[in-house]
């Protein structure tokens, strides 16, 4: 299903979770895994240094320096690397959303996996302020390919993957995760959670519904999930349906715990929008900040793979 993966780095502490997660995932699918850090950002026009993104200090932005990155990299993941030989690392200076979109179009990348935030130190409401307009949004946003953000260890992974959790809003994008969802899992078997969240936050702010009006909705998206999503998946027959009342990413989180879940996968919008307008959307920050395990972010149709072969 992946036969190239791009993994976004910074090469420090902070991608660790998600380093780990990238080479399982290339020896699990035997692909091939790029690593790429875009070391600095230039200081202006054509200038000749550049910021380091990790120290902050001026860099020279020249071959030399870019060698010596390498070299740091290649410590960085000694480990990884020498259980892993059919890899590569790459670096380059720019802005950082920009050349990781520019690499991974190049290299035709079936998955970019990168961490959710830049600096270990970020927890709390700073590391929901980086995510909101940080390179990982802006990623998520134009990416042609899936994106599979991690925040935490991944404590519920075990060999890739065995409960995938599929959140739908029943929007357009929503269609295109639930066909990277259900091709994954119908390639390595794994069963597949379909789940909707009735949005009792917003949609109903000032009226209570009785649980007779709450019942109702909750089988008319039942239905909905049987007609929009069940009738496309033939003879497989290892999924589950759910739908529960709440806020949403409340529920997402806590389904997803219940059910062991080692991969959630949701759309990059919750809005009918043109994805090239669109930004992500708050219940998929909200879980990428507190899920436990992958979160993979869907934007388009292209490389969601077909349950009969892999994406191209």
């Amino acid at each position: 299903m992946f036969k190239k993966i791009l993994f976004a780095t910074t090469a420090s502490p902070s991608c660790d979770h998600a380093a780990h997660v990238a080479f399982d995932l290339a020896k699990k699918y035997q692909s091939y895994l790029l690593l790429f850090h875009v070391f600095g950002i230039p200081n202006r026009g054509f200038s000749q240094s550049v910021v380091d993104i990790r120290t902050g200090q001026e860099a020279p932005n020249d071959s030399e320096y870019e060698s010596w990155v390498i070299e740091e990299m290649k410590n960085t993941y000694t480990r990884q690397l020498g259980d892993y030989p059919d890899s590569d690392l790459k670096t380059k200076a720019g802005v950082p959303h920009t050349e990781i979109l520019r690499v991974a179009r190049k290299e035709d990348a079936d998955l970019i996996v990168m961490g959710a935030h830049t600096r270990e130190e970020e927890i709390g409401a700073s590391r929901h302020r980086n995510i909101v307009g940080s390179t990982m949004q802006r990623v998520a946003k134009s990416a042609r390919c899936p994106v599979l953000i991690v925040s935490r260890p991944c404590t519920t992974c075990l060999w890739y993957f065995s409960n995938i959790v599929f959140c739908t809003d029943f929007s357009k994008a929503a269609d295109y995760a639930f066909k990277f969802a259900f091709n994954l899992a119908s390639e390595i078997g794994a069963k597949l959670h379909i789940f909707h969240a009735l949005d009792m936050s917003s949609a109903y702010s000032g009226k209570t519904l009785g649980q007779e009006e709450i019942e109702e909705q909750i089988s008319q998206a039942k239905n909905k999930i049987e007609k929009r999503y069940v009738s496309q998946m033939k003879d497989y027959d290892n999924y589950a349906i759910d739908v529960l009342e709440g806020i949403p990413y409340v529920e997402i989180l806590k389904f997803s715990r219940k059910k062991n879940g080692d991969l959630i996968v949701m759309a990059h919008h919750t809005r009918e929008i043109d994805p090239e307008n669109a930004e992500i959307g708050s219940t998929v920050e909200q879980v990428v900040l507190r899920s436990s395990c992958p979160v993979a972010s869907v934007n388009r149709p292209d490389k969601i793979g077909t349950a009969d072969e892999p994406a191209s």
